[in-house]
């Protein structure tokens, strides 16, 4: 909902010639490259929207997103939703989905061949939404949106779509999901009701109590599991930090007009003398300075607790499912809130290359207004890859040949609920992402283009300081001094100047 971003920035960066050449001559990089191509403007052309769907010459569109695996059965998916657009918009869809592993660097290679493409997933975290656009490769929807989704639009709050602009014009329709986070401890809920103290667990600290009684009373099992990137960085909230680039760059809450050295902060070293001393009491696993990943610890029910920052309504059941069947608690450092980060998560964005903008833009309308083609693409075809029960759920055929992360392609409010869930979860979500704390800079991004070489230098002193630090394997009065000296001389000092140069120029911007 944050180390293979760094290969993205660059593999972007080197393809930066190849993408200005592909599309028509973009020049003007900052703001999304000059105008699109002939035909490809971001506004309607040749009326269509006033044609009915037959007056419409038919189409084929083409529609890229990430999945984690390839279905079997997509070409029978594929047809039925063919089934009930082509009525509708005189136009079929080719859907290629890509494993999320692979996504970035192949999109890549389609953005910067201009091969044949109408819709494109994207976001902050896997083919970079910020970056790209910044290289001229989506277009700008606004009129498009007007023409062809103004129900999409009023779907949404306004300040989603704010966090979506780029120089003031959306580039990416947000596949409408949760768009809050909110910072927490997850802990088995046997271990919490037995041994959770008596004041609030609002700093990290706070947890010791507990996480003694477990060391003590249950010594096979592990207190409090953390993998190798350790915990500060789903942690910034909960220390009055809020991202500005990840592992990197912060502003405190309370002065949100300056971007600062995460690593320099004081809050930083209160995490790491605290990590310290659970590491040497033995409330953190000996191999986490090497762990890539605490998931077998949570599949075995031998990670009694954890932290994280996307604590959802409905969440404590789903994280029952990755923690070997145990009952969950949620204790939360943190209200929720929202910002530029946590919306800009997914998106379906058209790019600079497609012959159908308008086509595009009125099937990703539908997507987001007609629960039946979006559950088409999110369940599969009922009978075949689900059933639906009485009460409305529905439960997913065992070994399905069509499953997909239903979240890459439209509103999941328009999805039906999953057996066993609570069917309240929506209706609690879209509450809260009306009501969470809006960042204070809500709306900026970090264009990291310019600093591209500098922060991969710091990225590499981070994968080799990080893990021991972060972890507590290693204690601060080591090797802190040695670390943030090596992260001046990569260039951390040049990020940050950069980042905040482009802070002062957006807030003077939006004044």
């Amino acid at each position: 909902m944050y180390p293979k971003k760094n290969i993205m920035l660059l593999v972007v960066l080197c393809l930066a010639l190849v993408l200005s050449a592909c599309s028509g001559g973009n020049g003007n990089g900052k703001n999304g490259g000059s105008d699109p191509a002939p035909g490809n403007t971001g506004t309607a052309q040749n009326g269509e929207e006033k044609k009915p769907a037959e007056e419409l010459s038919k189409v084929e569109l083409v529609w890229y997103y990430p999945q984690p695996a390839i279905p079997s059965d997509l070409k029978s998916v594929e047809s039925k939703v063919n089934e009930l657009i082509e009525p509708k918009i005189n136009a079929t869809v080719k859907l290629m989905p890509l494993a999320f592993g692979d996504y970035t660097q192949k999109m890549n290679t389609v953005i910067a061949s201009g091969e044949k493409a109408d819709i494109v997933w994207t976001s902050n975290w896997n083919f970079n939404y910020v970056q790209n656009q910044s290289k001229g490769a989506f277009i700008p929807l606004d009129e498009l949106i007007d023409r062809y989704a103004p129900d999409v639009k009023a779907s949404m709050p306004d300040f989603v779509w704010e966090a979506t602009r780029i120089d003031g014009q959306i580039y990416g329709v947000p596949n409408y999901q949760t768009v809050t986070n909110r910072e927490g401890f997850v802990l088995q809920k046997e271990f919490y009701d037995l041994y959770k103290p008596e004041a609030e667990m609002k700093q990290l600290a706070d947890l010791a109590p507990l996480l003694e009684q477990v060391k003590q009373k249950h010594p096979d099992l592990i207190p409090f599991a953390v993998g190798r990137q350790g915990m500060f960085s789903y942690m910034n909230r909960t220390y009055g930090l809020e991202s500005v680039l990840a592992n990197i760059a912060v502003i405190h809450l309370d002065n949100p007009d300056k971007i600062v050295n995460m690593y320099e902060t004081e809050e930083y070293r209160q995490y790491l003398d605290t990590m310290r001393d659970f590491y040497e009491k033995g409330y953190i696993n000996e191999d986490a300075a090497t762990l890539k990943s605490i998931g077998d610890y949570q599949k075995a029910g031998q990670a009694v607790g954890g932290f994280h920052n996307v604590l959802k309504p409905g969440g404590e059941a789903e994280a029952k499912a990755a923690q070997g069947g145990k009952d969950m608690q949620y204790a939360f450092t943190t209200d929720a809130y929202v910002g530029t980060n946590t919306i800009i998560t997914t998106l379906q964005a058209i790019p600079v290359h497609s012959g159908n903008p308008e086509r595009a833009m009125m099937l990703i309308n539908l997507v987001n207004t007609d629960p039946e083609l979006f559950n088409l693409l999110a369940f599969g075809i009922e009978g075949t890859h689900y059933n639906k029960k009485s009460d409305g759920s529905v439960e997913l055929v065992p070994d399905s040949t069509y499953t997909a992360s239903d979240w890459v392609f439209g509103n999941v409010f328009n999805g039906y609920t999953l057996a066993g869930k609570d069917p309240n979860v929506a209706k609690e979500t879209k509450e809260l992402n009306e009501s969470a704390t809006p960042s204070p800079i809500i709306g900026f991004k970090f264009v990291t283009e310019s600093v591209s070489a500098e922060i991969a230098n710091v990225t590499t002193v981070i994968d080799e300081y990080g893990p021991g630090l972060n972890t507590g394997t290693v204690a601060a009065d080591r090797i802190l001094e040695e670390f943030q000296g090596k992260l001046k001389q990569a260039g951390i000092d040049r990020v940050i100047e950069e980042a905040q140069r482009q802070l002062d120029e957006w807030k003077a911007s939006v004044q």
